[in-house]
């Protein structure tokens, strides 16, 4: 299965439409976001192209082949808008024989980890920073953000396919992998 994966859009149809044009290109089976999708936050400044109604139309468009789960500036009002399910906290897939446990980042991190075996990956945005990092015989990965990046980070996303995790700026451009262990 190919999953294309985004956190933190925070209400930009700007730079969703971005990120849905590398989906048309793409063409994964699965759009995972990991939450933060219409609001900005009361931390953020408003990101460029600000309209949640616009992002509610744009993702409602797609909504059998997106998987999603709840980051912290997620309602239950956001909920009743969007045609897909956004209030798990976390899902559960499975690559090589490997949990991913993909979440926002506000409840489970690498500071309060959830129940993982060695190998095992936690996957969270939340923090707007891409990242792939072992902890304690463990992986944790981030896309980064794909509308306000941190830390001079790009506009991104990452794609899942075969094992293989690769980190992409909003221009298709990869920067980053990583292979998961057999």
């Amino acid at each position: 299965m190919k999953i294309m994966i985004a956190s933190d859009i925070h209400g930009s149809a700007y730079y969703l439409e971005q990120l849905l044009n590398r989906y048309d290109e793409e063409n994964p089976d699965k759009l995972l976001l990991l939450g933060d999708i219409l609001y900005h936050g009361p931390r953020n400044d408003l990101p460029k192209g600000y309209a949640p109604k616009d992002v509610i139309l744009l993702l409602n468009t797609h909504k059998e082949e997106i998987l999603c789960v709840r980051g912290n500036c997620d309602t239950e009002v956001d909920q009743m808008v969007l045609d897909f399910p956004i209030l798990a906290d976390y899902c559960i897939l499975y690559e090589n024989g490997h949990m991913i446990f993909a979440t926002h980042g506000h409840h489970y991190n690498m500071e309060n980890p959830p129940m993982l075996k060695k190998g095992d990956i936690l996957l969270h945005g939340h923090t707007h920073i891409p990242v792939s990092e072992e902890f304690d015989e463990r992986i944790y990965l981030n896309p980064g953000s794909v509308s306000i990046p941190k830390n001079g980070s790009a506009h991104s996303y990452m794609m899942l396919e075969d094992g293989l995790f690769t980190w992409k700026d909003l221009d298709g451009n990869s920067y980053k992998t990583y292979r998961m262990e057999s």
